[in-house]
Formats: C-alpha cells, structure tokens, sequence
C-alpha cells in the first residue's frame, strides 16, 4: 500500500507482529493503536549501504542505511545529505581534529583563507560570515543555494566557517543530523550500553562585511523533525498540529534496541528555498550549554567570544527533543 492513511491501526499491529515472528523473535508489546502521528513506521535495524562515509582517527563510524517502513516505503537514514555530493562546498575548518586544523581564535581561521571559499549569491551583496558548531553534522543553505557543509558527519567534534555573499534579507536554511552507528535505530554503542541514543544541537553566530553580528541561533528561528527514534513504544509519540513530539519516550541507554521503531516524515522538495512556507512549523527549542555537554570540546570552548559573547549570546537550537530527533530542518530569515 502506498498510501500510510489507508493502513489502519488494527493492520499495522498485525504487520508488526508478522515481522516480529518472522524474525523469531517476540513481538514488543506497544499501545500502537493510540499512534495517531503521521510518520511512516519501521522497526529494527536498517539495511547497511555504506559502512562509513569518512575516515578520521578516533572518529566514530558514519554508515548510511535503507530503512524499510511497514507500508513498504524505503527511507535513507539517518538522512539524505549532500557529503559525497563534490557540487556541495564544504565548509572552511574552524576547529576540525581530523584534519589536524585546529584554530585557537576565530581571527586566525579568517586570516587563513584567501576568499576562495566565499559563495556568491548576490553578486552586489556583501560578505556575511557564519561560524558553526553542529553535533553532529549540517548543511547550510541561503535563499536556496549551497553555501557550506560539515566536514565531519559524526566524531571528532569540530566547527566550521561558512562565508557568502548576498543581499538582505536572506534566508538561512539548515539541515542538521545527529548521526547513528546503529543504523535504523538512531543509536551508538557508548557508556557502556549497546544503545545509547546520543543527542544533537547546533549554534551559530552570523556577522556581517563590518563585523557585527546580524544573526544567532534562538527560538525565533523554525525547527522540524524528520526521523525520530529509537521509540521502546511507539505510544509515547503524538503530534499537536505541526508539533512532533516525543516527549514523554524512554531515551534510557540498553543492551538490545534490535527490536525498536522509528518514525519517519518526508521532507518537502523545496525546503531550503526562501518561498518556502515556514510559518506553520514549530519554533526552535533553545538548549544549555551543559545539555549539549561542550564544555570540554575544545571545538567550542576556543571560541567562546564567538558563541557566547555577553550581548548577544547564541543558543544551542534543535528541535523538541534533543535527544531522539536525529534529523532536523531549521530556518530563519534575516531581515
């Protein structure tokens, strides 16, 4: 069946108990029929295409998968991106340990480069400069054009330099992706257990030709979640209208997540453009410092008279659930 509506609540439980018992394992018992969401469902881990999209030492494996959803749609997971993709621009190494560039202040990163990284826009625009620290991975987009992308898709934790040149106002459009080692599962295996579910965030500062800064990310900014998991049960997720909430899901670390779900949404085809509407989508949803948990990467703490300047403090944004959304679209038009 192509349509997810058609698929009632009854049919679903019974796919996932055929799929359980086909696997010789026991169904997970779970309130599905109070799944009111509009994501399409998969279950287990998902089928590995490539085990790892970047080398780097110490660095984590960055696989991609194909996640089959009960109603036979297949989804690239964590998500689609660009990082292979050599018509994207990388971003410029702000701090990056696996190239061994490792800036100890924002003026000599900007020393460093020779305008050849600059992405025209506009071409009577001026420089707009915007420092990034994503966990994990993002892909920035102005008025539609891209404008700059991680260099690393999962570990070592680094942070990056975009520059572009356009008119105002513009639009800045991101896609962030908290990576997975357990492919399908949003998952790695850390402190201790198997599966740990990890946890995003992202912040960025934007600075204009005369080194003021135009914009910061905060809740003003739009935030939509696209692939949620792993869900123990898939009762604990509901929506209130474009809110995809998980709020009330276990985020606890375990020893065997084989059998959890995960809950995927289709991104619309022109996100990135500034026509798209935005205006239904929830706000971003500021973070602390401390939940990220950055206060001992050096990829950040350099640069704290970037991020955290006194009057005009970035906030760490994502959307609802830090911990359990791994990919997030946020947007924001600076005037």
């Amino acid at each position: 069946m192509k349509n997810i509506q058609k698929i009632t609540p009854v049919l679903i439980l019974a796919l996932l108990s055929l799929a359980a018992c086909k696997n010789g394992t026991k169904a997970v018992q779970t309130n599905i029929e109070q799944y009111k969401g509009t994501a399409n469902v998969s279950q287990g881990p998902a089928e590995i295409l490539t085990k790892n999209i970047f080398e780097c030492d110490r660095g984590r494996k960055a696989p991609i998968g194909k996640a089959t959803a009960l109603d036979g749609s297949v989804w690239t997971v964590p998500a689609e991106v660009n990082f292979s993709n050599t018509d994207f621009p990388f971003a410029s190494d702000l701090y990056n340990p696996c190239t061994k560039v490792e800036f100890k202040s924002a003026d000599e990163a900007l020393k460093a480069l020779d305008g050849s990284d600059i992405v025209e826009i506009d071409a009577d625009g001026e420089i707009i400069t915007a420092f990034v620290f994503a966990d994990n991975y993002f892909e920035m987009y102005i008025n539609g054009t891209p404008v700059g992308k991680d260099n690393v898709p999962f570990t070592e934790f680094n942070s990056n330099i975009v520059r572009f040149k356009v008119k105002k106002p513009f639009t800045i459009a991101m896609k962030l992706v908290d990576w997975e080692e357990n492919s399908g599962l949003g998952s790695e295996n850390n402190r201790g257990k198997a599966f740990h579910p990890g946890d995003g965030g992202m912040v960025a500062v934007f600075k204009d030709a005369k080194n003021e800064i135009i914009a910061t990310t905060n809740s003003n900014w739009k935030a939509q979640t696209f692939y949620t998991a792993p869900l123990k049960d898939l009762s604990c997720a509901t929506e209130k209208g474009t809110l995809r909430l998980s709020e009330n899901c276990n985020t606890e670390d375990s020893d065997d997540g084989t059998t959890y779900y995960a809950l995927h949404w289709k991104t619309p085809s022109d996100w990135q453009t500034a026509a798209f509407d935005d205006s239904e989508w929830p706000n971003a949803t500021e973070f602390s410092n401390q939940t990220i948990g950055v206060d001992n990467k050096p990829s950040y703490t350099n640069f704290t008279d970037i991020f955290d300047t006194t009057a005009n403090d970035a906030k760490f944004i994502w959307s609802t659930n830090v911990i359990l959304d791994n990919e997030v679209i946020v947007r924001y038009t600076v005037k």
